[in-house]
């Protein structure tokens, strides 16, 4: 830096490697006051961020950036390095946030949650899609299948299950029989408690139970193994070696779970009964014979399948939800765990809002 008749010329080198040198040359020029036309920088030479840092102190950022605007003799390089520098040091106020009325906020805050709904609607609709289109190519070739992945997800998924959903329902099954007969005791209809117990869970209550406590159990398992091995780079390993993760993590999966809803389905509706069949006995002096007879003589074989035809369909979104979610983390830990609870809360709605459209269908179609 030199200067001369009053107009600073800054030429030479401004990089690291000199920076220390720099920083003392420009401490004997702070405090005075510069403006365009009296600072010359058309000798510059080499310049980094350093000593961009450097130059934008001297001269201050604005003064920086005006200069490097108006000089066209400098590298377009150059000239964008300080410009940006010069940019990035400039204190700039702090936009005011913008003031919503109460109901403003709330109109914008429901925009938002719709279009979140639909997005997520969106993804699930092409990967459910997706599921279709790879399940068409790989049934009909059966070299293709993963019989041994296929076995294990039963395994994980199914017989794991059993125990809980058998609790579970038993214990509701009790629970509504008991219900029944204490409101049913005052018009002495206590008799169809039987009834109540056999239509509520062959309809409702046997494939719900075990939809709900699969989409918290087997859902979130499925976002969490597919998230994890996203956050390890292996679903891009997979891909590396020219596979499909869909057919290699999903497809197995899915068909598992088709099958293994259906099974605990039944087991929910059998310890129902049981738990109901229980409390007959103990309480209403139904013996267990008697409680056969009534369902035998007043529950048609239809309502048994109205349960079971919804325990695939829910036992198919539950598991695409799983997955989908599973693909959606991104490369950290709290993602997995996000995307878990995500997982379970969609898999959860989904099948309560399936259900509840299914029975105003099946109602009206006198089913």
């Amino acid at each position: 830096m030199t200067n001369e008749n009053g107009t600073l010329a800054i030429h030479g080198d401004w990089t690291l490697n000199d920076y220390q040198t720099l920083k003392q040359r420009v401490a004997e020029y702070s405090g005075q006051q510069w403006n365009t036309a009296t600072i010359d920088i058309k000798s510059l030479g080499r310049v980094d961020t350093a000593g961009a840092s450097l130059l934008a102190k001297l001269l201050g950022p604005e003064l920086l950036a005006a200069l490097t605007a108006q000089e066209t003799s400098l590298p377009s390089e150059q000239s964008a390095l300080l410009h940006a520098v010069a940019d990035a040091l400039m204190q700039k106020p702090s936009p005011e946030p913008e003031k919503l009325t109460p109901v403003s906020q709330f109109l914008t805050e429901t925009g938002k949650t719709v279009e979140a709904i639909w997005h997520l609607i969106y993804l699930l609709s092409g990967f459910v899609g997706q599921i279709i289109a790879t399940l068409s190519v790989v049934l009909p070739r059966p070299k293709r299948w993963r019989v041994t992945a296929f076995v294990a997800a039963i395994q994980n998924t199914g017989l794991n299950a059993l125990p809980i959903v058998a609790l579970l329902t038993f214990l509701v099954g009790a629970v509504v029989a008991f219900l029944g007969a204490t409101v049913l005791e005052g018009f002495g209809a206590t008799i169809y408690t039987v009834n109540l117990v056999a239509f509520s869970f062959l309809r409702e209550f046997g494939v719900l139970l075990a939809a709900i406590l699969l989409a918290g159990r087997t859902a979130s398992a499925f976002t969490a193994q597919i998230g994890a091995m996203k956050v390890n780079e292996e679903l891009d390993a997979i891909r590396t070696l020219g596979l499909d993760p869909v057919e290699l993590l999903v497809i197995p999966r899915v068909l598992a779970m088709m099958v293994s809803l259906p099974i605990l389905t039944f087991v929910g509706m059998l310890s129902g009964l049981v738990g109901g069949a229980m409390v007959c006995a103990i309480s209403l002096d139904i013996s267990p014979a008697q409680f056969m007879a009534i369902m035998e003589r007043d529950i048609a074989l239809q309502h048994f399948l109205v349960g079971m035809s919804k325990a695939p369909i829910f036992a198919f979104l539950i598991s695409a939800i799983g997955c989908l979610e599973g693909f959606k983390v991104g490369g950290s830990a709290q993602s997995v765990g996000v995307h878990t609870t995500s997982s379970v809360v969609q898999s959860i709605f989904i099948v309560i809002l399936l259900d509840a459209v299914a029975a105003l269908f099946f109602m009206e179609m006198g089913w």
